[in-house]
């Protein structure tokens, strides 16, 4: 099946320049221009990939990260913003983006986000019945389990509410406990791109998974700080008791 993306993007020549050099990927892309009808689309139609501007008129591009990861927190998400917003990468990445791009941006590194974000999609997308079933070995680590064939990760026998790439950053953190990997390390192996200035991008998905899984996210015992390293998974920290 032809994998399908929505852009929502105002400027008609970022959009154009967006579609020309999606299209090289084989995908199917439908272009809007305005965030309300961007809305409705995202939240109705099952797209592949969301790519959204932050800054549209009548709906931003925040509103429609919000509304869509509530109602689809599987989806993949990239956000667009001005080179100097800091505050809406952020922001954006906070509301549960996958990722993010700075305009202007290298239209050969948005074809390798996009691509990474597919191979996500792929992935989850196999059934755990059929014969593309992934056959690694479910991880278990005293309550933290981890189902790689469902996509499902369970903490004291409760469902994690995870997006895509939370599961992928916790999966990955899981299956090296108390190895330490920088951001660096951890855009390259979860994300599946190397580019400085964005590990950012880390920063706020260990966040996030650290809201949804520790106790006090405020002082962390699962997903652990190293000082000057990275960022590590205790495994004393997720111990049945």
């Amino acid at each position: 099946m032809q994998d399908t993306i929505l852009v929502v993007e105002d400027d008609a020549d970022i959009a154009d320049l967006i579609r020309v050099n999606l299209r090289e990927l084989g995908v199917d892309i439908t272009l809007v221009h305005n965030g309300k009808t961007g809305l409705a689309l995202a939240l109705d139609e099952p797209f592949s990939l969301l790519i959204l501007d932050v800054t549209l008129p009548e709906v931003n591009g925040l509103d429609i990260c919000r509304q869509v990861r509530d109602k689809h927190p599987e989806k993949a998400i990239i956000m667009l913003t001005a080179k100097n917003s800091e505050t809406d990468r952020v922001l954006g990445l906070e509301l549960g983006a996958d990722d993010y791009m700075t305009k202007p941006f290298s239209v050969r590194e948005l074809q390798a986000r996009v691509r990474a974000q597919l191979r996500k999609v792929h992935l989850l997308a196999k059934s755990p019945q059929g014969q593309d079933a992934i056959e690694e070995k479910d991880i278990t680590i005293g309550a933290l389990a981890i189902s790689i064939k469902l996509h499902r990760a369970t903490f004291w026998g409760k469902p994690l509410d995870l997006t895509a790439t939370e599961f992928d950053l916790l999966l990955y953190l899981a299956n090296h406990p108390n190895e330490v990997f920088s951001r660096a390390q951890l855009l390259e192996s979860v994300w599946g791109y190397q580019h400085s200035g964005y590990e950012h991008t880390v920063n706020s998905h260990i966040n996030r998974l650290r809201a949804k899984i520790e106790l006090d996210a405020t002082a962390p015992k699962i997903v652990q700080t190293v000082w000057g390293v990275g960022y590590k998974l205790n495994p004393d920290g997720v111990q049945a008791q």
